[in-house]
């Protein structure tokens, strides 16, 4: 169709100076003292033509022989920056292969190349983005090869040329790497200064998320790693499960880093409430506010959620979580003057009531009628308890306890058996 057009336009062209040309009886009249020339107005236009298609041509020919200096210039330029992105690419190879020596001789050759290229006037538009990554490619094979003078050094050359305007983007991955090395010497001060120099969207990415975490948890700072932990789990870096369970665990080391009341009432305000009611946090926090002569009443209220689990569904709690919770109950209990209240007293019945074939409950609600010196009944229930109890602990602590009822009510001879029964476990 294209050549249809212009073979069209071609005719027309070919009409037009042909209705032009034919019927064009003027002349031009040149004047060269002493002489007169005519020539046809036809010619003239022709030959004006001409001159201008070979002035034309000689001025591009002139042109492009200007531009041969500048033209091989650029090829060289060219050439030698194929080689640096091929000696580039090269380091990343030997690198991810394991070769790591070859790799970072490859990376200063392309440091090598692009100082003479810059010494000879040239300069690329991507040069401070190319060196950064060549130093970063040459400090992480010196960091695999153990060679912290030669890492440090490169690593420092990459952090200068990242603070150049188009090597910006590439700071970010510097910083996230020196973070790296620095956890990998377990320097985790040092990794958290590199990942504090992020920006807030940089700091918040999943990768310098775990490499916070890793940093926190490697220093000892419990409440950092749990903050980080929840981000993690937020993002999806973490399951639903995992999650759980590492907040789980880092809580319980934020409450047992606390030494005083004050401090543990800290840590508990510290945490969520998906972890304040988690079993085993809510019962270390009790114990511990306890061992350290705290409120009891404010342990039994850290307790509350997770008994009301246990009475509700049986199976929200382990064995041991069961035992766990009635031993910290126990230790309110045996506070002095920190008897169970009667809201408590009522749970405890209420619950024992609903399973009485729950030695654990039975137990619980024997050496709560002992502590409010209800002697038959706390002897009844604890006796009722010996046949169903597992955990040897448990037994022992039943034996202890109705020899205990039982000095107080001056039998020494049923006190002493009992403290037989209790030594042979």
């Amino acid at each position: 169709m294209r050549a249809a057009l212009w073979l069209m336009a071609l005719f027309g062209v070919a009409v037009v100076l042909a209705l032009f040309a034919g019927n064009n009886h003027g002349t031009v009249t040149l004047y060269w003292h002493p002489h007169r020339v005519d020539l046809s107005l036809n010619l003239v236009l022709l030959v004006l033509g001409l001159c201008f298609v070979v002035l034309h041509l000689a001025w591009r020919a002139l042109t492009a022989l200007l531009r041969i200096p500048t033209q091989a210039r650029s090829w060289r330029r060219l050439q030698q920056e194929r080689t640096m992105v091929s000696a580039l690419l090269d380091a990343l190879s030997h690198l991810v292969s394991g070769r790591f020596v070859r790799a970072r001789k490859t990376a200063e050759l392309v440091v090598a190349l692009e100082d003479a290229l810059h010494r000879s006037g040239d300069t690329l538009a991507h040069a401070g983005r190319l060196r950064t990554l060549a130093h970063l490619l040459a400090a992480e094979s010196a960091h695999a090869l153990q060679d912290r003078a030669v890492r440090d050094q490169h690593y420092q050359h990459a952090l200068d040329n990242a603070a150049t305007r188009d090597a910006h983007d590439a700071r970010d991955g510097v910083l996230l790497r020196g973070a790296r090395w620095a956890f990998d010497d377990r320097d985790a001060a040092g990794a958290m200064q590199w990942l504090d120099q992020l920006p807030q969207g940089a700091a918040r990415r999943t990768v310098a998320l775990r490499l916070r975490f890793k940093a926190a948890r490697l220093a000892g700072k419990s409440r950092l790693a749990l903050e980080t932990a929840r981000l993690l789990t937020k993002h999806r870096a973490f399951s639903e499960l995992a999650g759980t369970s590492i907040a789980r665990g880092l809580s319980i080391e934020l409450i047992r880093g606390a030494h005083d009341p004050a401090q543990i009432q800290r840590a508990w305000d510290a945490l969520d409430a998906s972890e304040k009611i988690l079993p085993d946090v809510a019962i270390e926090a009790a114990n511990r506010l306890l061992a350290h002569g705290g409120d009891v009443t404010l342990s039994r209220l850290w307790l509350l959620p997770v008994w009301e689990a246990m009475t509700k569904r049986p199976d929200a709690l382990s064995v041991q979580q069961r035992i766990a919770l009635v031993r910290a109950l126990e230790s309110g209990f045996a506070t002095l003057g920190s008897a169970p209240d009667a809201p408590w007293l009522t749970r405890i019945e209420a619950a024992q009531i609903a399973s009485p074939r729950d030695p654990v409950l039975q137990y619980l609600a024997g050496i709560a009628c002992m502590h409010l010196q209800l002697w038959g009944k706390a002897q009844q229930m604890l006796k009722q308890s010996l046949s169903l109890l597992q955990d040897a602990d448990l037994r022992r602590d039943v034996w202890r306890a109705m020899a205990w009822m039982a000095e107080q009510h001056g039998d020494e001879k049923a006190a002493n058996a009992a403290y037989r029964e209790a030594a042979k476990r």
